[in-house]
């Protein structure tokens, strides 16, 4: 046992007490007694003490070891004891898997440590099992989001999700394709859309459309109707025509029925409408120019029905309705000729590329006729516009009328792109000393549909050619080609297309100052300029943005655009931001690009590195360019000297290097929001930490930052 100060004290206080009760009780005892009996008594015990007192005072030594000995039991058990149970039931209340208590007390308190044991072992075992649901519920949401993910790029359907206030929480990549296409005169600078995880719908359909198709949809969901969505159809800046369906999301039969947002379902009608209105354009005109043929013809046979005509006169009728007959024929020729033409071009086709086709073609072939074709192609990225299935049994057919006399000749298949821009060759090819089907042999097959049929279907043509120079004769179908497969672009693999969390966003929830830094939208940008004095004719050549949404940098929707400065750049700031004046040759200039890129940040808050500069730069346009930044904006400078105010340097690349984030390209606007959007995301929990977690909290501290001082 190790000497303990505390210890000895525990064990002399008591004796020591003892020892001064007695002292005490003989003192009391003593004072009490009269002069004479206080003589007698001290003159009585005096010889007694002096021939006994060792064995008093070990008497009274050995009570006062028994009542420190006691005191220490006591405390130890009903002191030191209960306190070490309370710390270990804290230390397990925090952390279920903590070591357990050891149930040494006796008695009642080693049965609270079993029980106290015996409650964090089922405490444990439920985090256990509610750890593995949770695990569980998050792979399966995960999987759910990965299968959203490939459904919503794969669909040909153009689609988006809006909460009520009408902002985009879902759209699928063929939604953004069919915008591009139609907006036309309002497709945003530097690859910006209106079209974007948390803007407004509203900024491409009009709200009043959209609301009146919800009160429809209000108005079935309280009649009690299954089919609740409603339709209607809009234009667009360019003139073309949307259909849209709009479909409620609500929540699961049984509950509550209001809705949480809705579904969109974009189609362009505009060739369909256009299609439509010509036939009956047609249709009419067929229709009135019949109806004056029908007059003219019935007032020339109302006039031959005269006998007294002239000979002359009576030709003369004759030829009317003869000619009024012809014209008629004619125009019915001419509206068969047509709707026969739009009901071929109308047939469904598909993208595939050139490749797949040919070996497809080649797979059937050698089904059809044993014979292995060679395939060619002369261009492996060709891309085309088919209907594949009964383009390859049309080649099948063509391959088995082939076998002559001398069996089948050696076949090849090989694809290359035609002169006329937008058109592909696709030969079936043979040598020219075998047999030649007749051209009205060319059935697929069918009885019903030749192979020429379904050149037509594509809008192509086949041909028999023969190139004698090589020895070679050949099927000839010219094919439409397709841009570059289904979607002629995407930005990345899998872009952020969706986030269900805007779902829980209303306009009435955006006063800004009040709201939490993290659910803000922010739009982060960054501007390349011709020099450092924009009060003194220096201008914009770069700007480059990218947007924050529900704490998620959004890359996919970026805004990158070169602009014309009107001037020249001066050779000393080429080093800097590495553009040459060939590079802004033929781009917008600013007052072209000003107004996409407001657009682009609307509804947002502006957040830059020093942004004063940049900022200084577009105030300048607003008379000239007619838009207004008048957002909030942030500065990451201040906020990094509000987070890390110790740190001598504030410049983008020593916070950047101090939070671990990358910087690929200096000196870029692109790459520079980019820098400047993660070394925000990551101030952000350093802020928090200082008690700044509010948009008003973080403006009113930036505005006391030294930094705040430096004007342009």
């Amino acid at each position: 046992m190790k000497f303990s100060l505390h210890r000895l004290m525990l064990v002399a206080v008591p004796g020591l007490a003892l020892a001064m009760w007695v002292l005490g009780g003989a003192v009391l005892f003593y004072a009490t007694l009269p002069p004479g009996q206080r003589d007698g008594l001290f003159s009585a015990l005096l010889p007694a003490v002096q021939g006994s007192g060792a064995i008093l005072f070990g008497w009274w030594l050995a009570g006062s070891a028994l009542a420190g000995w006691l005191a220490v039991r006591l405390y130890a058990q009903h002191v030191q004891t209960p306190a070490r149970l309370a710390d270990a039931a804290r230390l397990l209340a925090d952390n279920a898997a903590a070591p357990r208590l050891q149930p040494t007390a006796p008695g009642a308190l080693g049965e609270l440590a079993g029980a106290i044991n015996r409650l964090a072992d089922q405490r444990q075992t439920l985090q256990g099992d509610m750890a593995r649901l949770v695990a569980e519920a998050q792979q399966k949401v995960a999987q759910e989001r990965d299968q959203l993910g490939a459904l919503m790029a794969e669909l040909r359907q153009s689609v988006i999700v809006c909460n009520l206030d009408g902002r985009i929480l879902l759209y699928n990549d063929h939604t953004r394709s069919l915008f591009q296409r139609v907006l036309g005169g309002q497709q945003m600078a530097g690859g910006a859309e209106l079209i974007g995880l948390g803007r407004s719908i509203h900024g491409v359909i009009d709200r009043a459309l959209i609301e009146h198709a919800r009160e429809t949809v209000d108005r079935h969901i309280a009649r009690g109707e299954a089919a609740v969505s409603a339709q209607f159809v809009t234009t667009t800046p360019s003139g073309s025509l949307l259909h849209v369906v709009l479909a409620p999301v609500r929540p699961q039969a049984g509950e509550a029925l209001a809705i949480s947002g809705y579904v969109l379902l974009l189609g362009d009608i505009t060739q369909d409408y256009a299609g439509q209105s010509r036939r009956d354009r047609r249709l009419t005109e067929l229709t009135e120019a019949s109806r004056a043929s029908l007059a003219n013809m019935q007032a020339a046979l109302d006039m031959l029905d005269y006998p007294d005509l002239e000979p002359a006169e009576r030709d003369g009728f004759h030829a009317i309705v003869r000619d009024e007959v012809a014209a008629m024929g004619q125009r019915l020729q001419t509206l068969t000729e047509d709707a026969s033409q739009e009901i071929l071009t109308r047939w469904p086709l598909q993208e595939m590329l050139g490749d797949d086709l040919l070996a497809a073609a080649a797979q059937h072939v050698l089904a059809q006729t044993g014979r292995v074709a060679k395939v060619v192609s002369a261009d492996e990225g060709l891309w085309l516009r088919v209907d594949s299935f009964s383009l390859i049994q049309a080649l099948g057919a063509l391959a088995g009328q082939l076998a002559g006399p001398r069996g089948m000749p050696a076949l090849t298949l090989r694809l290359a792109p035609a002169a006329t821009p937008g058109w592909a060759h696709l030969d079936l090819v043979w040598p020219l000393d075998a047999a030649v089907p007749a051209a009205g042999a060319m059935g697929n097959g069918d009885h019903d549909v030749t192979a020429r049929d379904i050149a037509e279907r594509h809008g192509g043509e086949l041909w028999l050619e023969q190139d004698r120079p090589a020895g070679l004769s050949f099927f000839r179908f010219l094919l439409p080609t397709a841009l570059s497969g289904p979607e002629a672009e995407a930005l990345e693999a899998r872009p952020e297309f969706y986030d269900f969390d805007l779902f829980a966003a209303s306009d009435s929830s955006r006063s800004l100052d009040d709201q939490p830094l993290e659910r803000l939208t922010y739009t982060v940008f960054d501007t390349e300029t011709t020099g450092l004095n924009p009060a003194q004719g220096d201008e914009i050549i770069q700007i480059g943005a990218l947007r924050i949404v529900n704490g998620k940098i959004l890359r996919g929707e970026r805004f990158d655009q070169l602009v014309d400065p009107g001037r020249e750049i001066p050779e000393e700031s080429i080093p800097y931001h590495g553009i040459l004046p060939e590079m802004v040759q033929g781009q917008p200039r600013i007052a072209q690009v000003l107004p996409a890129f407001h657009a682009y940040a609307s509804d947002t808050v502006l957040v830059g590195h020093n942004v004063a500069f940049d900022m200084r730069f577009l105030q300048l346009k607003e008379a000239a360019t007619g838009v207004r930044f008048d957002q909030p904006v942030l500065d990451t400078l201040l906020l990094a000297s509000i987070a890390q105010p110790h740190e001598p340097s504030q410049s983008l690349e020593a916070i950047a290097a101090r939070l671990g984030v990358e910087i690929t390209l200096r000196h870029n606007a692109a790459s520079d929001a980019l820098v400047t959007a993660e070394v925000f995301m990551r101030l952000l929990p350093l802020l928090q930490a200082r008690g700044i977690v509010t948009l008003g909290q973080a403006r009113a501290e930036a505005q006391n930052s030294y930094y705040a001082r430096l004007r342009y």
